[in-house]
């Protein structure tokens, strides 16, 4: 999974990215809202950490205009600000949770997996679909209970189309989202492990839309 995080502190932001690392989350920082994309489309974040004080705006601002935009992204508000008023703002204003300074690091990364759950419509850590389990934090995946072995590539690859279930993911999407640090992953190697996948999980469970995408079925 892969983080956007938004935030002006030196020291906080480098003791987080530590912190998503160790928990096998990869992360982008940046630090004003000046070096904030216009546009998320073609962009891989799961997540987005945003501090509400930033040297050249309000983060409230900006996730105001995210969403007006359609921005849907799941977006986690970092504050100083603990009086009821204030984080009640940040959820109407379209934040999906709110967290208060100072925190254990513990706390938000239960919290940004907490959000990514709640937007995957999944209710606890295994991830039901169908015949298959998927548990994100240990790295497993189940078939009518037996463990599959899966390679990295193929596990995050079924991960991301079990996002969003019965959806249909796009090609482009898929090969950035499986290499969110570095260039994009040619189609042809995104077809080669989607092959993998289909050959270890059944290939009826995967869904080929033509010039489009894929979609893991329900």
């Amino acid at each position: 999974m892969h983080i956007l995080m938004i935030e002006d502190d030196l020291d906080l932001g480098l003791a987080l990215q530590r912190a998503l690392k160790a928990d096998g989350l990869s992360s982008e920082w940046l630090r004003r809202i000046a070096d904030v994309p216009h546009s998320f489309e073609g962009r891989s974040y799961d997540c987005v950490l945003l501090d509400l004080s930033l040297p050249d705006g309000t983060g409230m601002d900006l996730l105001r205009r995210w969403r007006r935009c359609g921005m849907t992204l799941p977006v986690i508000v970092i504050t100083a600000k603990a009086l009821l008023e204030d984080r009640l703002a940040g959820l109407d204003g379209g934040a999906d949770d709110f967290i208060v300074k100072p925190f254990a690091t513990a706390e938000l990364v239960s919290r940004i997996r907490a959000v990514l759950r709640r937007y995957a419509q999944q209710a606890s850590e295994v991830w039901n679909i169908g015949a298959l389990e998927i548990e994100p934090r240990k790295y497993q995946i189940r078939l009518d209970g037996n463990k599959l072995d899966l390679s990295p590539r193929e596990f995050h690859l079924l991960l991301e189309l079990a996002r969003e279930p019965g959806a249909v993911v796009a090609k482009g999407e898929l090969s950035q989202r499986l290499a969110p640090l570095g260039d994009p992953l040619d189609f042809g190697a995104v077809e080669v492990h989607m092959s993998n996948l289909r050959r270890k999980i059944g290939a009826h469970r995967i869904q080929t839309v033509r010039g489009i995408g894929y979609l893991l079925l329900t």
